[in-house]
């Protein structure tokens, strides 16, 4: 039994059993000491009791009803050989039960968008990256559609983690050659003064967030080697002046913090048989005092042209710490006032 949880008025409370076959996935679904339910129970104010194969849950009609819909959406994910971690539960609790959970094993990238609700994966060499909302799904068949797409919203939506996942996968895949990453070196609100060491050295605090996106999807080794090689070119959004990026997976981070002459630059990089990914937060400019985001002028002059398509995310698509979510509906509800 899982603990923890508020207890309703004992006038309001009622009971729903459901029976879960495989106790091999029942065991997963609770998780460790309970933890998922517990989880669950503190969100949706019931309590969930289990016996067997069965989770008794207890609570007022609409809290165990959501309840129900949630414990079932997540057994489907496991009975579909799917993972289940915290970031799983906190989107169903958030967001809703999934409408549709496709059946076990690997999809290509063309098979993926079958609807608007259909199972999206994205294989990389070290691991299947699932998006786990809506504008994450949508966000990601843009990347595999269009030429040129923006992702707009608040931090840890999953934005630059996605764009690189896509640009790895279409590299193994062969439908690029290389990758490149770009950053605009902007300290966010503090002077960090001359770094020392080489060119490398002064950039890399810069673009540490892209090595880690990298890491995540490629081996060590092979990701060393790709980078020694030019395959993957991680640099400040400076240096891609005067160059032609042609049949590349190229993707500006943190877009925000480059200027209008920036960002038109870099735009007009992009060659043949080439994506671009767009990545910023407009909450987020490390801009100087009086000087215009790039982004915000991107989104303006760019949004009826119909080739260029423009992704936007809420608190409701964080995938960190569920507590990040909420942070950010603070700070969204005291930009409103």
């Amino acid at each position: 039994m899982a603990t923890g949880a508020l207890t309703p008025p004992a006038d309001t409370v009622t009971e729903i059993d459901l029976e879960f076959p495989d106790n091999f996935l029942l065991i997963d679904l609770c998780g460790e000491y309970d933890r998922n339910l517990t989880t669950i129970e503190n969100s949706l104010g019931v309590q969930i009791v289990r016996r067997g194969n069965q989770l008794s849950v207890l609570g007022d009609d609409a809290s165990r009803k959501t309840a129900e819909e949630v414990l079932k959406s997540l057994y489907g994910r496991l009975e579909a050989g799917r993972s289940l971690d915290a970031g799983d539960i906190d989107r169903e609790l958030r967001m809703g039960p999934e409408s549709v959970r496709g059946p076990a094993g690997p999809s290509e990238q063309t098979e993926l968008f079958k609807g608007e609700s259909a199972r999206v994966e994205i294989k990389t060499r070290k691991k299947l990256i699932e998006p786990r909302t809506d504008a994450q799904k949508a966000y990601v068949k843009s990347l595999f559609d269009k030429e040129l797409a923006f992702g707009i919203g608040p931090a840890g939506t999953g934005k630059t983690y996605l764009a690189v996942a896509v640009g790895v996968n279409m590299l193994i895949s062969g439908h690029v050659d290389k990758i490149i990453l770009s950053r605009p070196a902007v300290e966010a609100g503090e002077k960090l003064g001359y770094l020392p060491g080489d060119m490398k050295d002064k950039v890399d605090p810069y673009m540490q967030p892209l090595y880690d996106a990298l890491n995540d999807f490629l081996p060590g080794k092979q990701a060393a080697k790709m980078m020694e090689e030019k395959v993957i070119e991680i640099a400040p959004l400076a240096f891609m002046r005067g160059r032609t990026l042609s049949n590349a997976f190229v993707v500006l981070d943190e877009a925000q913090n480059a200027t209008t002459m920036q960002m038109k630059m870099f735009l007009t990089r992009l060659g043949e048989g080439s994506r671009m990914v767009i990545t910023g937060d407009r909450t987020q400019i490390d801009l100087p005092r009086g000087v215009n985001s790039g982004l915000w002028d991107a989104e303006r002059l760019l949004k009826s042209i119909p080739k260029v398509s423009f992704n936007y995310f809420t608190s409701k698509d964080v995938v960190r710490h569920p507590l990040v979510a909420a942070i950010i509906e603070a700070y969204e509800k005291d930009d409103i006032k």
